[in-house]
């Protein structure tokens, strides 16, 4: 006899397009379809005024329901609950983090990333995991955004791998490639 260990309900959701594509909004939509108050994760540093801009627009547009964490590296101290309901907001900020904090050794990036997320997963919780296709673009002359790109694009492979729901927004239009059936 064969079991399923697969849940009714997606344990990972993976929500990826190009900068300003629309994917915060409509994975914060999924969260809410799901969780009457989800947890947002959020992985930026802010280090200017725009920066803080785009963290202040974010923030009103979720208001009062979500959970806030600001984790821009480790999550080793945070618990997450059986069937909680994580936003990662985004892993593309998260990668380029770690590449930073592991002196741009890209495979000790990329391990760093994993674990962590490794760590959602294993609490039980449901993850939503937004992240950037930037590799569309061409091949950088910068030898430090082809490292990145190179980090961004394995952590990409990797998620989707694991997940059990992959979309794909593109000029605020989500579309379904990767799903439980």
């Amino acid at each position: 006899m064969t079991i399923d260990n697969r849940h009714s309900e997606p344990r990972i959701i993976m929500v990826t397009g190009g900068q300003r594509s629309g994917k915060s909004a409509f994975a914060e939509s999924l969260a809410l379809n799901i969780s009457p108050h989800p947890t947002y994760l959020a992985t930026a540093r802010v280090f200017d005024d725009e920066m803080k801009q785009r963290v202040r627009v974010h923030q009103e547009r979720r208001g009062e329901l979500w959970r806030n964490i600001e984790a821009p590296l480790g999550i080793d101290s945070l618990c997450f609950s059986k069937h909680e309901v994580v936003l990662i907001d985004c892993l593309t900020l998260w990668a380029m983090n770690w590449m930073f904090e592991k002196n741009e050794n890209i495979g000790e990036a990329l391990s760093a990333l994993k674990s962590q997320i490794s760590l959602v997963m294993e609490s039980g919780a449901i993850a939503i995991i937004v992240t950037n296709e930037i590799g569309l673009g061409g091949v950088s002359e910068n030898e430090l955004q082809r490292k990145f790109t190179d980090l961004q694009g394995m952590i990409n492979q990797y998620v989707s791998s694991i997940a059990d729901e992959v979309y794909m927004v593109v000029s605020g239009i989500p579309m379904k490639i990767k799903s439980l059936s």
